[in-house]
């Protein structure tokens, strides 16, 4: 099998001790492309040098995350729309709006994913979206911006079977990760909604590790139990499985 990790933070200090190994492990299990999606002006550095270290693998993308999203969110916005004319990323990611436990900037968030949309439109990249606790005001922006304007991926897809559908006929993907196997999660049937065939893989470590490693270190080796996963909800081979999510990644990503 060879399979496509869309969105691993694996730049990040929880694999400093062991990168080399974690990486080995993801390849040893058919991982062929690790794209990391960036956070903020603090992770640019980190993040570069891991795509220098194992270049053609770990491939990197440039936002700001919304949770970043603070007081000086232009001067980051400014250093975003700067790394893209220095440097080949993959993605604009990952972006987003975020309202789990802070709506301080709710404002500030919207306005900032709106203008990644613009910048995934100018730079002709998918966009990477976060949508913890605000799928509908998401869509909501991105039909204000015009549906069909940009690609791009809902990652942890958070939704229901509707929502899932709504997205895929917006023309996005959605991300499935280790949450489609938690028990009682509707992860599970937003997959099924979605269809093989709009549907990525993806991590999220080094969080949202898969049963049986729940609440540990996640990484891209892991994926496996995610095409487990799927092949049990879809009823196509895990061969399938990594198949066609990996011709998803690769198409959306221009691999």
């Amino acid at each position: 099998m060879q399979i496509i990790d869309t969105h691993n933070h694996i730049y990040l200090q929880e694999f400093d001790a062991d990168r080399d190994e974690v990486v080995k492990r993801s390849l040893d299990t058919g991982v062929r492309r690790i794209m990391m999606p960036n956070i903020d002006t603090s992770s640019v550095a980190p993040m570069l040098a891991v795509e220098e270290q194992y270049p053609d693998t770990c491939l990197p993308m440039m936002a700001l995350h919304p949770t970043s999203v603070k007081e000086n969110y232009l001067d980051e916005l400014n250093a975003v729309e700067s790394a893209l004319q220095k440097h080949k990323y993959y993605g604009i990611g990952e972006t987003g709006i975020d309202l789990y436990r802070d709506k301080t900037f709710v404002t500030e968030q919207t306005l900032s994913f709106r203008r990644h949309l613009e910048l995934a439109e100018v730079y002709g990249l998918p966009v990477v979206i976060h949508a913890r606790e605000s799928l509908g005001l998401i869509i909501e922006v991105i039909r204000s911006f015009g549906i069909g304007r940009v690609k791009g991926v809902f990652h942890a897809f958070p939704g229901t079977a509707d929502d899932a559908r709504t997205v895929t006929e917006m023309g996005f993907m959605i991300g499935i990760g280790g949450v489609v196997t938690f028990r009682n999660g509707r992860q599970s049937e937003a997959a099924i909604a979605a269809g093989v065939n709009n549907i990525v893989l993806e991590t999220d470590a080094p969080y949202l590790a898969p049963v049986p490693y729940r609440g540990k270190r996640n990484e891209a080796a892991y994926l496996t139990y995610v095409i487990d996963k799927l092949s049990e909800l879809l009823a196509i081979s895990q061969v399938e499985v990594a198949d066609r999510t990996t011709e998803n990644a690769r198409r959306l990503f221009r691999l």
